[in-house]
């Protein structure tokens, strides 16, 4: 009986040398590789097919661009940044395993591959989804303790198509919703990393100009660019490249990976930034406070299950049922300003915004019958509690026992009576 393995494949060094080691260490006839489209430059794919004709590679290229925006626009509607950036490659590889496990299942494959390191996330994403399948997982990388030096050597001893290694200084994952540059130099926290480093977005402080961006949203979703329908896909790269000529989303960080290795990386997120800016101006104009103060527990709760890549946990779908109860009213338009790397909300519009120009004017002497003076009752007991607090602390501090309501006009007689 053929065995048969599907590998997630670049054509990049780790995965090119995992195809003869899986034929030669796990004992597999034949090895089947899948490079799944998120929004990678086309340089990659070329080099995917490139290398898997040298390899004399059965490769299969499987576009899922339309399933990874709309799960960038669900994590749109819960605002979903981990430490601060938003999420990108986390999302895309649930997107990518699901992939590579259908091309598995439908090439009747026994076993599942990929070439991540025992050190990242990425290992932990690919295998949520392949474990929930009956077919083996493997990791060469990881199972067999390689390393980079001794992978560039055994290419080289089997002739491998590889050009030594990394495609330059930096290990870069590119997908529709981010760029990711870290490796090498930026390895070092003292480092400041070059300007050539980044590719989607100018350096902020030599962009001159600004320019105004509106977002359509229906139910939380991004639906529109300045005034105009446009699919998912498309709307997500040309605001790429509209925000990123001003130099909007950078992050340079150090994040806390899973396995509780801290890193350095440097991020790439133009179109990301603008929506999830965007989005939360929405909320702030529709949503009561409680709705406002209530949903960062959601969003903290989808973006910590996004990084982990568990998309399809029990969680993930009992929060995404209170989005879509909620994102309802999350429906009209933002106004966004591009400006020297910034990215700034100056007009939103919404037929359920929780709003009242009279009310908030300064101009208006009431407010639904509503007297100015009728706040002074409210005005003298706000912070009361904390007043007596402090009192009573101060009280206890001199020796003066529970004689705290003093200052409020009541004491005790001799007897222990309250006076009126």
């Amino acid at each position: 009986m053929t065995k048969r393995v599907a590998l997630a494949f670049s054509g990049g060094l780790d995965t090119t040398v995992c195809v003869p080691l899986l034929e030669e260490e796990y004992g597999y006839d034949e090895v089947v590789g899948v490079t799944v489209d998120v929004g990678q430059p086309a340089e990659e794919f070329d080099e995917a097919e490139e290398t898997a004709e040298a390899l004399d590679l059965e490769h299969y290229v499987v576009d899922a661009k339309a399933e990874f925006a709309e799960l960038c626009f669900d994590s749109v509607r819960a605002n979903a940044t981990y430490q601060g950036y938003p999420l990108g490659t986390a999302l895309a590889r649930p997107v990518i395993a699901e992939a590579i496990l259908k091309v598995a299942e439908e090439q009747d494959c026994d076993a599942l591959a990929h070439g991540c390191t025992g050190k990242g996330n990425d290992q932990l994403r690919f295998e949520t989804v392949w474990r929930a399948s009956d077919k083996e997982v493997i990791a060469p990388v990881r199972e067999l303790g390689l390393t980079r030096e001794w992978e560039i050597e055994y290419a080289d001893e089997k002739d491998l198509p590889v050009e030594g290694g990394n495609e330059g200084a930096w290990s870069i994952d590119t997908n529709l919703w981010s760029r990711s540059v870290e490796g090498d130099d930026l390895e070092d926290p003292t480092y400041v990393p070059p300007e050539d480093i980044y590719d989607w977005t100018a350096t902020p402080g030599e962009v001159d100009g600004e320019e105004l961006v509106e977002i359509g949203f229906e139910m939380g979703y991004p639906v529109m660019l300045n005034g105009e329908t446009i699919d998912s896909v498309s709307l997500i790269e040309e605001l790429n490249e509209i925000a990123g000529a001003y130099g909007v989303g950078r992050t340079d960080m150090m994040e806390d990976r899973m396995l509780g290795l801290k890193v350095r990386e440097n991020y790439e997120h133009p179109a990301a930034t603008v929506l999830l800016t965007a989005h939360e101006a929405l909320e702030q104009l529709v949503f009561t406070k409680s709705e406002r103060d209530f949903k960062q527990q959601i969003d903290e709760q989808w973006a910590q299950q996004g990084y982990k890549g568990l998309v399809d946990s029990p969680l993930v779908n009992s929060l995404e049922g209170y989005l879509d109860a909620g994102q309802e009213k999350v429906t009209g338009t933002v106004t966004v300003k591009l400006q020297g790397g910034q990215c700034r909300p100056v007009a939103r519009d919404s037929e359920y915004g929780v709003y009242s120009e009279s009310a908030a004017s300064f101009n208006t002497e009431t407010v639904d019958g509503i007297e100015q003076a009728d706040a002074t009752g409210v005005a003298k007991y706000h912070g009361f509690q904390e007043r007596l607090a402090n009192r009573v602390l101060e009280n206890v501090k001199a020796g003066e026992g529970d004689e705290t309501l003093a200052a409020d006009g009541g004491s005790k007689d001799e007897h222990g009576e309250d006076d009126e």
